[in-house]
């Protein structure tokens, strides 16, 4: 058992021209075995580890820069989806399937069965709705996903960690051998094939902390048609409903974790 004490993360500005276009990136050093590239609503960001030389960070980059360029045309040309309105008789997923929105009196939201087997949430005329509304399906999620995370658990024969919500603004889920499992609330809107495949990807880390080849053969043996769930996973992001009182998490989500 190592006694060190690990070194501190840090991050910091760096500039590169990629084919002739200057690109602005933040490079991360941590305590890490590999290199990874990332683009999202901050920009580029290239992870590294903490004695890495410089050039060869660099060198990492620019065998991935037509990449990288691509991944930023495409997200500044992304239009920022417009803010789910509530009203009475509105649908948005919930599992992959219709919720219908009804406001009614009362001070809580309420879930209510509909005769064709789906299903009403009542949001309370004399509070914030969409508050409420982001309550009562952060209170479905935790539900939902307690129960697959201890069944995968279950399949791998390891005890179910502590699990919490998360509203991170680019991943999907985390784990952590210290403080267990987290799952971002909006997951709820998918169908439960494309959830499963998060609470796998997030059990295995149980076993290696990694995205190693190890990792993703733990992943495989869970969930093995992963690399469809992953592309579907990345593709659905960009159609989930934006709720007001959630618009810190608009539009940033891309499957990564």
């Amino acid at each position: 058992m190592s006694t060190g004490v690990r070194a501190a993360a840090s991050e910091q500005a760096h500039s590169l021209v990629i084919e002739g276009t200057p690109v602005e990136l933040v490079l991360r050093r941590s305590a890490r075995r590999s290199f990874a590239l990332q683009v999202d609503h901050r920009g580029a960001r290239v992870a590294a580890p903490l004695r890495a030389p410089l050039g060869e960070v660099e060198r990492f980059v620019y065998s991935h820069g037509r990449w990288l360029l691509d991944r930023l045309r495409a997200r500044a040309a992304l239009v920022p989806p417009a803010a789910f309105a509530i009203a009475d008789g509105a649908r948005l997923p919930l599992l992959g399937r219709p919720l219908v929105l009804r406001l009614a009196a009362g001070r809580t939201a309420r879930w209510k069965s509909r005769p064709n087997g789906g299903e009403e949430l009542l949001l309370p005329l004399a509070s914030d709705a969409s508050r409420a509304l982001v309550r009562a399906l952060r209170a479905r999620a935790l539900d939902w996903y307690r129960g697959r995370v201890e069944e995968y658990c279950h399949r791998l024969g390891v005890p179910p960690p502590a699990l919490r919500l998360s509203s991170a603004a680019t991943r999907w889920g985390s784990c952590s051998r210290r403080s267990g499992i987290r799952l971002h609330w909006r997951l709820i809107h998918l169908e439960p094939a494309l959830i499963d495949y998060v609470v796998a990807h997030e059990v295995a880390h149980l076993i290696e902390m990694n995205h190693s080849a190890r990792f993703w053969a733990v992943v495989e043996h869970l969930y093995p048609d992963w690399r469809a769930a992953r592309a579907a996973l990345r593709a659905a992001a960009a159609t989930l409903p934006v709720i007001a009182s959630a618009a810190a998490d608009r539009g940033q989500l891309d499957g990564e974790h």
